[in-house]
C-alpha cells in the first residue's frame, strides 16, 4: 500500500470512527461517559518529507509517466481519460526532481468523453457443492485477468445488504468495469460462451455482463517548477502537509511521556489531564478537550493530520474508544 492509499485509507477510518462515537454523544451527559476514551496515535511519517512526496517516474505503478513527463516538460499536450495524469490528486500532488529542478505534477480537466464499457456483476446463488445449484466453473481454473475480475466484483456482491464497504478505487457500479483494451480482449468472460456461473470461495456466483455508458473527464497533465534547492522543496511539503509543529523542550515531562507512549497508542477518559490537555492543544485539536465535540460550531477535520515533533514527522490520529 502507497503512501496515499494510505492516508486515504486512514481517513477513511477517522471518519467511520469519529462517526459512530458522535451516535451516542447526546445521551452520554455531553462527555461520552466515563468509559468512552480519547486515544492518539503516532506512527512514523517520512523524514525528511521529500523522501516520502517526491517520486523517481521510472519507478512508479504508471508506466506512462516518465513519457508524459518529458512530452509536457517539452510542451506538448498529453491528455488521459477518466484517471488523472501521475496518479495526482487536487488535495495530494506529486512533485518528482529532473536535472535539479523540483516539479509538482497534476492535471486539469479539459473535456468529457462519452463511451461505453462493459460491467461485470455477480450475484450469489447459493453455496458450493449444493444439490440445487448450477454447474459453475472454478475460478482458479480462469486466467489471471478473470480471476482478478472475479475478485473484484465478488467484493461487490458480498456488500449488498450487509454491514461494512467496499474498495471503491475497484468496485464501480457494483461490479468490475472493463476500462482497457487489452482486459477486454484477454478476458474470457466477455466471449459469447463464457461460463454463466463461476464458483469463488466456497460460493456459486451467477454472471450477469452489460455494456453501459459513462461520461468521464479528460484530463490534461500540468508539469510547474517549485524548488531547486532540497530545503525549499521541505519547506512548501511542510506549508502543505504539516498540520501541528511541537517542540519536547517546550513540553512538560509527563506531556512528552504520553507523546512517547503514543506510539503505541495512548488513551484517557474525560476529564483529561493537565499533560494531555497541553498535548492535543499543540495538535490544534482544542475541539476534543471538553470530550464532546458535539458542542463545537466548526470541527475542521476528523482528528488525523501531520506533525513535526523535535525534526521527526509522525502520523497522528485521535478517536474515540468505548471501554467497558
Amino acid at each position: 500500500m502507497d503512501r496515499r492509499r494510505f492516508l486515504a485509507a486512514g481517513a477513511a477510518a477517522g471518519l467511520a470512527g469519529l462517526s459512530g462515537c458522535l451516535d451516542g454523544l447526546g445521551s452520554q451527559g455531553g462527555v461520552g461517559g466515563a468509559n468512552r476514551a480519547l486515544q492518539l496515535v503516532l506512527s512514523s511519517e517520512a523524514t525528511p518529507l521529500r523522501s516520502g512526496y517526491v517520486v523517481d517516474l521510472s519507478e512508479t505503478e504508471r508506466p506512462d509517466d516518465e513519457r508524459a513527463f518529458a512530452a509536457t516538460l517539452d510542451g506538448e499536450t498529453v491528455t488521459t481519460q477518466h484517471r488523472r495524469p501521475f496518479g495526482s490528486r487536487p488535495d495530494d500532488p506529486v512533485y518528482t526532481r529532473h536535472e535539479g529542478t523540483y516539479y509538482r505534477l497534476g492535471a486539469v480537466v479539459v473535456d468529457e468523453a462519452t463511451v461505453t464499457h462493459p460491467v461485470l456483476r455477480l450475484s450469489a446463488v447459493g453455496e458450493a457443492g449444493g444439490s440445487d445449484v448450477p454447474e459453475a466453473t472454478p475460478a482458479d481454473d480462469l486466467n489471471r485477468v478473470d480471476r482478478k475480475v472475479v475478485h473484484v466484483a465478488h467484493m461487490a456482491a458480498r456488500a449488498r445488504g450487509n454491514e461494512g464497504g467496499v474498495p471503491w478505487g475497484l468496485v464501480q457500479r457494483g461490479g468490475y468495469v472493463y476500462r482497457d483494451a487489452e482486459t477486454v480482449e484477454t478476458s474470457r468472460l466477455l466471449d459469447e460462451d463464457a461460463p454463466s456461473h463461476v464458483t469463488y470461495r466456497e460460493t456459486v456466483y451467477a454472471v450477469e455482463v452489460s455494456h453501459e455508458t459513462f461520461h468521464e473527464p479528460v484530463y490534461r497533465a500540468t508539469v510547474a517548477p517549485v524548488a531547486e534547492t532540497p530545503e525549499r522543496m521541505e519547506a512548501i511539503l511542510r506549508a502543505k502537509f504539516v498540520d501541528a509543529r511541537l517542540s519536547g523542550a517546550d513540553l512538560s515531562t509527563a506531556a512528552r511521556s504520553i507523546l512517547r507512549d503514543a506510539r503505541e497508542g495512548y488513551e484517557e477518559t474525560h476529564p483529561y489531564s493537565e499533560a494531555y490537555r497541553t498535548v492535543l492543544s499543540g495538535l490544534h485539536a482544542r475541539a476534543y478537550l471538553d470530550g464532546n465535540i458535539e458542542k463545537d460550531a466548526y470541527v475542521e477535520d476528523p482528528g488525523i493530520g501531520v506533525v513535526l515533533y523535535d525534526g521527526t514527522y509522525y502520523r497522528y490520529r485521535l478517536r474515540f474508544l468505548d471501554r467497558e
